[in-house]
Parts: structure tokens; C-alpha cells; sequence
């Protein structure tokens, strides 16, 4: 653990914190709402996850047996407003294929084990990257890994603390060894940081009332 990087991490998320305040993230009403949306949000945004969830609940497909058992074609249908649907029924399927297979269908026995294995597992599933996995271990099963996306590496590359090129691991891996190892404070930093860069820290920054500004490279 580096203390002076570790005072930096917890004095950024202090001033995130006083700013936009509890984010209450990740919004899904189960756990399994949140794999299934951590999948559906790749290459998309939230507001169109949304659309193809509520679809979802009103076809009675949101649960690990509905989605094995409907045809591809529906389930396709139903999520078309989050975008590449074709892609992303196939890896819903695959997701809960894998989750009968291993775990009979439940996230209680899946999440029972030991997290960092699970994770090494997870990986291993088509479809299923290094943010999208760290948001299901986090978001829907209380595990204590940090998730990295786009928004995370713009702004610490901003602030200097990671390299513009840093790849996934090397940013999650900083987080990880300079943080507590806290669910609800990686789970709020991380959203913290997506409610920042939507206001502030986009490709064309917005510098203007950036609590941040002082110790940003820009």
C-alpha cells in the first residue's frame, strides 16, 4: 500500500461525496436485475438498459428459468432498445446456461464461494468482460472488487494518478491495493466517479465548477 496515494484516492472521494452525495447505485429492485443489466449496458446507456428492463418484467422474463427457456428470438425482441439485442440475448443466454450448469440457477450458491475464484470463472463466460464481471461480483453480490470503465480512466489519467494507456488491471489493481477493502465504498466511489464524469469529465471537459479542478492535469 502507497499511504500518500492512498490519502489522495480517499481525499477524491471525499470531495465526490460532498458534492453529488449518496448515488444509490446500482438501481435494480434484485440481484439478478443487475447481472442481467451489467450485460445489457455494454456499449450502450443506462436510459436504454432501463427501456429493455422494464420490457423484460412486463414479458415476465427476468429470472434466471424464463431466460434459459425463452426462444432466442423473443428474448432478442424484448431487449432491443439497449442496442446490438442479437448479441446480447446470446449472452444472456450463455450467462444463465452457465448459471444452471454450475450453480443450478441460483446467485445464493453462486456468490457462496470464494469471490476471487468466481470471478476467474466468470471471465471465462462469453460475453462476459473484466467491468462487466466486477459489476455483478459488486452490484449484485456484495463482493469487495473494484470496477473500472472509461469514466475511471479518463478522470484519474487526468488527474495524473494512472497512465492515459493504463490497461483494466493496472487501474482496478490500484484501487484495490491503496483502498480499504470496503463493498460500499468501492461501490460508491465507482458511482461517484460515473455522476462526475457525466457532469464534468467528458471527452470535451467541462472544467467550469469542477470540485476537482485543482489537481487536474488539464
Amino acid at each position: 500500500m502507497n499511504k500518500k496515494l492512498q490519502k489522495q484516492l480517499l481525499e477524491i472521494f471525499d470531495i465526490l461525496a460532498r458534492r453529488y452525495g449518496p448515488m444509490q447505485w446500482w438501481p435494480a429492485e434484485t440481484p439478478f436485475e443487475v447481472c442481467v443489466g451489467a450485460i445489457l449496458t455494454q456499449n450502450t446507456n443506462w436510459g436504454n438498459v432501463e427501456k429493455a428492463i422494464v420490457n423484460l418484467k412486463r414479458e415476465g422474463l427476468l429470472s434466471a428459468k424464463a431466460l434459459r427457456d425463452v426462444p432466442v428470438e423473443k428474448l432478442a425482441e424484448a431487449i432491443r432498445p439497449a442496442g446490438y439485442y442479437n448479441v446480447k440475448s446470446s449472452r444472456l443466454k450463455d450467462f444463465v446456461g452457465w448459471l444452471f450448469e454450475r450453480f443450478d440457477g441460483s446467485l445464493d450458491r453462486m456468490f457462496s464461494g470464494d469471490w476471487r475464484e468466481l470471478r476467474e470463472e466468470l471471465l471465462r463466460v462469453r460475453g462476459i468482460g473484466r467491468e462487466t464481471c466486477d459489476s455483478i461480483l459488486l452490484y449484485a453480490g456484495n463482493k469487495p472488487t473494484f470496477v473500472v470503465d472509461a469514466y475511471t480512466k479518463r478522470l484519474f489519467a487526468r488527474l495524473g494518478v494512472v497512465a492515459e494507456n493504463a490497461d483494466y488491471e493496472t487501474v482496478r489493481t490500484m484501487f484495490m491495493e491503496n483502498l480499504p477493502e470496503d463493498v460500499g465504498l468501492f461501490n460508491e466511489y465507482h458511482a461517484l466517479i460515473v455522476g462526475h464524469c457525466k457532469e464534468h469529465c467528458r471527452k470535451r471537459e467541462r472544467c467550469h465548477g469542477c470540485d476537482l479542478h485543482v489537481t487536474c492535469a488539464i
